[in-house]
């Protein structure tokens, strides 16, 4: 049997980046979300909110943690698989990686050890500030790692001497064409992630009756977040999407599935794309949409598939269905968030428990549109690594053989999978002791009648809600 090296490296790499991919996302939400309880509890002395930060720091320390042992990955294997690719662009990529290290990856563990075990132990406004440190941290992190990946995919500001890219510009490159829009798209992904398994996790301990006064506050305001940014993150897709039209035309025909170039283009709601036959099957469309989205014109004229060589054109089908996926569950996003709002509004939470399972089963759906998006944007580069540079197949290791990336893929998998199985079994256990319940010493409106200790606030011990009992 034949194995491909370069096929395998791809998808070694893609099942590497998509594991660690759902843990960024969904920690720079978390930790902004920290940081304003943190504010909110400093302010009002309630101990509602401290315990809703302590809970949810505890949250985010171990997803913290799985998320940096599973990105150290990625690294090496720019080495290991991807040596041409890691010779050829060092002098951009090196410096901008080495950026991250220092400036976001230093002050994240700098100060996550004040949030996580300061509490009671330092001053309260350098407690404070801990939790923005790390919340900002999690946001520089994310500028360099995109703008590094969206250089990748819209490269400027530099020169091919020799072989080797040899940066020009370091403002254009660093802010290059894609990077505006592709940093805005995901950090309010990053909210939307956070924010819905806030609320999935808050509609849980209403429906079971517990830490009820905690949950419905954490709740309320996750619930105006979310009907702001729902609708706000699909206006940022669009001019995302406009952009990828200009730099990558390719990608965008991939995701409309549109073969011909011509105006007056349906958006295709269903279809089977046939990359051989370079056609669709069982189309089922709207009629001049996608004209209307990308030219703003229903007889606007959009480049097709066709125009390309076809060594040159991404994996259809992958790119086609992965696109609706991550925008239908955008629009079932927005749904959710505004039905939210309307219920905050009346005031009826707690009388809707048809809408609290609801969130609850919205809890996977952030991590599967942001897999979804990120397959879109991978696949849809396809064939090249650094758009319109360098390929894949010019990019891996040259002495790399099938067997040795098939050995180290099973051996990532099955690592990868004791890592993840251990940790979501200590996720369960933190969410299984609950929101600590209110000391009997607090007084009606949930304020303490004297000061809550560290101890108090940390390991008071909560009835288990019996939705995680055996």
């Amino acid at each position: 049997m034949d194995l491909d090296p370069v096929f395998l490296s791809r998808l070694q790499f893609a099942f590497v980046v998509s594991f660690h991919a759902i843990f960024p996302v969904f920690t720079i939400g978390l930790a902004s979300y920290i940081a304003v309880l943190e504010t909110i509890s400093l302010k009002t002395g309630s101990p509602h909110w401290e315990k809703l930060a302590a809970f949810w720091t505890k949250i985010f320390a171990v997803v913290f943690g799985m998320g940096v042992v599973s990105g150290l990955v990625m690294a090496f294997q720019f080495g290991t698989n991807w040596s041409n690719f890691a010779y050829v662009s060092s002098n951009f990529l090196g410096p901008i990686l080495a950026y991250e290290v220092v400036t976001a990856f230093f002050l994240e563990a700098a100060f996550l050890g004040v949030l996580l075990f300061g509490r009671g132990k330092v001053p309260k406004g350098l407690h404070l500030l801990s939790a923005y440190m790390v919340a900002i941290g999690t946001f520089i992190s994310s500028f360099w790692i995109l703008s590094a990946n969206s250089w990748m995919q819209t490269p400027t500001g530099f020169e091919l001497r020799e072989g080797m890219i040899h940066v020009t510009s370091w403002a254009e490159a660093i802010f290059n064409p894609s990077f505006p829009y592709r940093f805005a798209h995901m950090a309010l992904a990053s909210f939307l992630t956070g924010g819905f398994v806030v609320a999935g996790v808050s509609a849980l301990y209403l429906l079971r009756g517990h830490a009820v006064e905690s949950a419905e506050r954490a709740l309320k305001m996750t619930l105006v977040l979310l009907a702001v940014i729902a609708p706000l993150q699909m206006f940022v897709g669009d001019l995302h999407g406009l952009n990828t039209l200009e730099h990558q035309p390719a990608k965008v025909a991939a995701m409309e599935g549109h073969w011909e170039t011509g105006g007056q283009v349906p958006l295709l709601l269903f279809a089977l794309p046939d990359q051989q036959a370079e056609e669709n099957h069982l189309e089922v469309g709207i009629p001049k949409l996608a004209s209307v989205i990308l030219k703003h014109d229903p007889d606007g004229v959009v480049q097709g598939l066709k125009d390309f060589a076809p060594e040159e054109r991404p994996p259809v089908a992958i790119v086609f269905w992965s696109f609706r996926i991550m925008v239908g569950i955008g629009m079932l996003m927005i749904l959710v968030g505004l039905w939210g709002a309307w219920h905050v509004w009346r005031g009826s939470l707690r009388s809707s428990p048809r809408f609290l399972r609801v969130l609850t089963w919205m809890i996977p759906a952030p991590f599967i549109a942001v897999l979804a998006g990120w397959f879109v944007t991978e696949i849809g580069r396809q064939p090249y690594l650094i758009y319109g540079v360098m390929t894949a197949s010019e990019a891996v290791t040259p002495s790399l053989q099938g067997w040795m990336v098939l050995f180290t893929m099973v051996g990532y998998i099955a690592v990868y999978a004791v890592v993840f199985t251990a940790g979501l079994h200590y996720l369960r256990k933190v969410v299984q002791h609950g929101i600590t319940e209110l000391p009997a010493h607090s007084d009606d409106h949930g304020r303490p009648k004297r000061p809550l200790s560290a101890v108090e606030i940390d390991e008071t011990p909560s009835s288990t809600p019996s939705f995680f009992q055996n």
